[in-house]
């Protein structure tokens, strides 16, 4: 495989109540990861708060580093990774996305993933996705195969124990400075 772009994954903790349940329970860093076509994160998407007031209305959202829910949260910390990539697999990815981008008013939060993360069975309802699930189903639907277990059980701390990404930036997303 000839590496010709690459996406990027952003993995934060804004330390929001709900992001502190789930951090007690994992023990992560970080437990919301998004996905990237630009090193800038200008085109950011996962699923999440479609409001940033209202924790419980969630889905497919494209996020902005500058506004919107993280806006709301100073001091989110985060860590970036780069993942390598052919032209074919961002077209195929590209792809993907459009159909989530086309469809965005169906698609909701999968609450009941987590619970099927935490005891290690997949929760998966059509339209219904978590944030780690999502960036894990459109790496899959794109033919990059990173895990050997299903997108409902990917958690954001398992693309920080990949190898398969590098590590570009850790610190304040408010301070996070693109290096091109």
């Amino acid at each position: 495989m000839v590496a010709d772009q690459s996406v990027f994954i952003l993995l934060t903790n804004t330390g929001t109540f709900l992001t502190r349940v789930i951090k007690s329970y994992t023990r992560a860093p970080y437990n919301h990861a998004s996905i990237s076509f630009d090193r800038e994160l200008s085109e950011l998407y996962s699923f999440g708060r479609k409001t940033p007031n209202n924790p419980l209305d969630g889905g497919f959202v494209k996020e902005d580093i500058k506004t919107g829910t993280y806006s709301r949260f100073p001091n989110t910390t985060c860590v970036i990774y780069e993942l390598q990539v052919t032209d074919r697999e961002v077209e195929k990815m590209k792809r993907v996305l459009h159909v989530f981008i086309r469809s965005r008013q169906k698609y909701m939060y999968n609450l009941l993933g987590l619970i099927g993360v935490a005891l290690k069975e997949p929760v998966e309802f059509s339209n219904s996705y978590f944030c780690s699930q999502f960036v894990a189903e459109i790496l899959q639907r794109s033919g990059i195969k990173i895990w050997n277990k299903l997108p409902a059980l990917i958690t954001p701390d398992d693309f920080r124990q990949s190898d398969r990404f590098h590590l570009i930036y850790e610190g304040k997303l408010s301070e996070y400075e693109p290096q091109v």
